[in-house]
């Protein structure tokens, strides 16, 4: 009886410690206390290592502030601001001046108006404009991502970056920690002797005894002299290439920019680079003057839970409110917060053509369980959901009307909206965004549009899956 009594204290003690700490949070509470329920003893040991809000370190307040304000001096200078809606080009967008307020409230980078881009459909296509870049390179390259793999493609990069290192060419490599584990010595030994500067985002080890494990830097960012910017879903591996028998044909969407945007491209790197290597680099060559003829409306949005606004889902949350006829996003993972459920509905209650695809062949159980437990709800107000077949969706494109389109690495789910640092690049030019939902309807073909009757009459056990999976979601 005195262990059960002991027990039972313990339980609860563990839970007025997690409600105490994640009020703010009731759907990250209600996780720690359904794993506190399940394994008692380790539920707070769990959490220790798991639950620590990254926002509590002075250290990383203080560095990201300092680090902020020096850098973002030198980007605006050098921009052309978009304050009024009419310069953005995009006349649906000049209806519509609450928008682009939002927009430049959000972020440390607002929207700029000399910008050129390209979009790169699939990685052979993304890779070989990367490359490209890398070749040109006179001054340095930046290079972040999430994964970067030991494998063809991976060679191909470290080719690159070594002889451009050898030709005077300032290279840094920045990786992610869980992301890039399985990057050994035999692969990072020839970039460090040839004068390749690299480092990993929160190392496995390190990030689990500073109890950080749980945040990811998920951004893909590549920056060549300062004058081209690439960004969006593609990471560095030969499964992005169709090449990994279990996936199959990989669908992604990347960006290829110049302009202003590159700036506060160059800007989130170095902000990052500071962050993990302690090196302050600010000065002007990093960002030189351009020549860009473009005149399309770019806005680069990081968001990460080292900010003090959640950017990228508030962008994604006020482009949905602002829609009239269309929502159109294309996920891998669909796990979204109560605000944005909220939004889908009643986007679909003023007459839009709300239309989420995800994937049919998932990487991962867990996150596509509790997917489709988001699925069934929206499914019953009205919106259209479609499943990938041809291979695996790994996208990332929101579509609101004509007034703007995004593409970056930002899931519909809360582990990008508030865990992992995150990168998203905001189109406003009408071409851009028509040329992106031209590309969601091309991929409507290779997809199954998912029938609410079928849905509706899968089994129990899949929907007591789907239920055990939601409740997860937002650790997932």
């Amino acid at each position: 009886m005195k262990i059960f009594i002991a027990a039972l204290c313990l339980f609860i003690v563990q839970i007025m410690i997690i409600l105490f700490l994640e009020h703010r949070c009731p759907q990250r509470a209600v996780v720690w206390i359904f794993l506190s329920f399940c394994c008692p003893p380790l539920g707070l040991l769990i959490y220790y290592f798991l639950g620590r809000d990254y926002r509590q370190s002075r250290k990383v307040k203080a560095r990201a502030a300092e680090t902020r304000r020096g850098l973002h001096n030198y980007a605006a200078e050098r921009s052309r601001l978009i304050t009024r809606a009419k310069d953005t080009g995009n006349l649906e967008l000049s209806g519509c001046e609450d928008l682009l307020r939002l927009l430049n409230r959000l972020s440390e980078s607002p929207v700029t108006g000399r910008n050129a881009s390209r979009i790169l459909l699939n990685a052979d296509e993304a890779y070989e404009s990367m490359l490209e870049a890398m070749e040109s390179a006179s001054e340095h390259i930046h290079l972040e991502v999430y994964i970067f793999r030991d494998d063809g493609i991976g060679e191909r990069f470290q080719d690159v970056m070594i002889r451009k290192a050898r030709q005077g060419v300032k290279v840094r490599l920045l990786c992610d920690g869980l992301g890039s584990h399985k990057l050994g010595r035999r692969f990072l030994r020839p970039l460090t002797g040839a004068g390749v500067e690299t480092h990993f985002f929160l190392p496995m080890l390190a990030s689990l005894f500073g109890r950080r494990i749980n945040y990811r830097n998920h951004r893909k960012i590549l920056v060549v002299d300062g004058l081209v910017g690439f960004t969006g879903g593609i990471n560095i591996g030969d499964e992005y290439l169709g090449k990994d028998p279990k996936m199959g044909f990989w669908r992604d969407t990347h960006l290829r920019l110049e302009g202003d945007a590159v700036y506060f491209i160059q800007n989130v790197f170095l902000k990052d680079w500071r962050l993990v290597s302690g090196e302050r680099l600010s000065h002007p060559r990093l960002f030189p003057v351009h020549t860009c003829e473009g005149r399309e409306g770019v806005q680069m949005i990081s968001s990460g839970p080292d900010g003090e606004i959640d950017a990228n889902e508030a962008m994604i949350f006020g482009a949905i409110c602002a829609a009239e006829s269309r929502v159109w996003i294309a996920s891998p993972y669909f796990i979204p917060d109560p605000a944005i459920l909220r939004a889908l509905k009643n986007a679909v209650l003023r007459g839009a053509d709300v239309r989420i695809m995800i994937p049919a062949k998932p990487d991962s159980a867990l996150v596509y369980n509790a997917s489709l437990s988001y699925v069934d709800h929206l499914l019953e107000a009205g919106v259209k959901f479609y499943r990938y077949r041809k291979g695996f969706m790994h996208a990332k494109v929101w579509i609101a009307d004509g007034l703007l389109a995004s593409v970056g690495s930002v899931n519909m789910d809360m582990r990008s909206f508030y865990s992992d640092f995150e990168l998203s690049a905001v189109l406003l030019h009408p071409q851009r965004i028509e040329e992106l939902a031209g590309q969601f309807r091309r991929d409507l073909e290779d997809c199954e549009a998912i029938d609410p009757g079928v849905f509706r009459n899968r089994g129990k056990l899949a929907r007591a899956k789907e239920e055990i999976c939601s409740v997860l979601s937002p650790l997932l």
